[in-house]
């Protein structure tokens, strides 16, 4: 029998996370809050819900009916989780992957790790609801900025007069890397763990945006020259270490 593995928030990552673990052979439930989108997705081969996680209905419980969940959603309101972490106790789901975000950590000026001191924000709060409980078992994985296909770092730029932080350094990380650790950790079983996710290389974001706004046919972009120039530069070495994994877009600058 193939592992059931439900995943909330079938979006720009998740639809196509839901698609490679089809692919590799699981049993996939994924949940939408866009009735637009159901037939698309129904096409792919995910049993697909209509799930709001701000007025859970009673289909919750078919969708929870899987032994892994992945959470790939944007929400950050705590209540709504609290009241979804309920209906998780109380369902066969073992193991939860939460989808998070580097911007939990503030600009240091330096090199983040996992045991770094973390923002007192929603996101955070969210992480430790998670992790606080023994009815299952978390994993948490904060992803750097995201990028990949359609997504293209220029288009970031196109709409904004001054591009802050010059001096700083870039956080990012490509879409099939992402799918590809997800699957990583459920293949190697690997829980109730934290892991920073970004790409090796952190280049400068001056260099970084002119080589992106050349491939999108812009001239010039321009920088705020006096901004304070915080930044982070995230380690994912202890992802590389415990997965054994290398980034197949390791190199931004490439």
């Amino acid at each position: 029998m193939h592992q059931k593995i439900s995943l909330l928030g079938c979006g720009w990552l998740g639809s196509a996370l839901a698609v490679d673990l089809i692919h590799k052979g699981y049993d996939v439930s994924g949940s939408t809050t866009s009735h637009q989108k159901t037939r698309y997705l129904s096409e792919t081969g995910i049993k697909l819900f209509l799930i709001e996680i701000s007025s859970i209905g009673s289909n919750i419980q078919s969708f929870l009916s899987a032994e892994i969940l992945i959470i790939a959603i944007t929400c950050k309101n705590i209540e709504h989780f609290k009241n979804l972490i309920e209906f998780i106790e109380v369902s066969k789901v073992q193991k939860v992957l939460f989808i998070s975000s580097t911007s939990v950590y503030p600009n240091t000026n330096g090199v983040v790790t996992e045991s770094a001191s973390t923002l007192l924000n929603p996101l955070v709060e969210i992480e430790q609801l998670f992790t606080s409980n023994t009815s299952f078992r978390s994993t948490i994985l904060r992803f750097g900025g995201l990028f990949g296909y359609d997504r293209k770092p220029g288009n970031f730029i196109r709409s904004k007069k001054l591009i802050q932080n010059p001096e700083g350094f870039i956080n990012f990380i490509h879409r099939d890397d992402c799918i590809e650790i997800i699957g990583q950790i459920i293949e190697q079983n690997v829980w109730n763990e934290i892991f920073n996710a970004c790409s090796d290389s952190h280049p400068k974001r001056r260099d970084f945006y002119n080589k992106e706004a050349r491939k999108i046919g812009l001239d010039s972009i321009e920088f705020n020259e006096d901004s304070n120039n915080e930044y982070k530069i995230i380690n994912s070495e202890k992802l590389k270490i415990y997965l054994g994994y290398n980034f197949k877009y390791s190199d931004l600058m490439k």
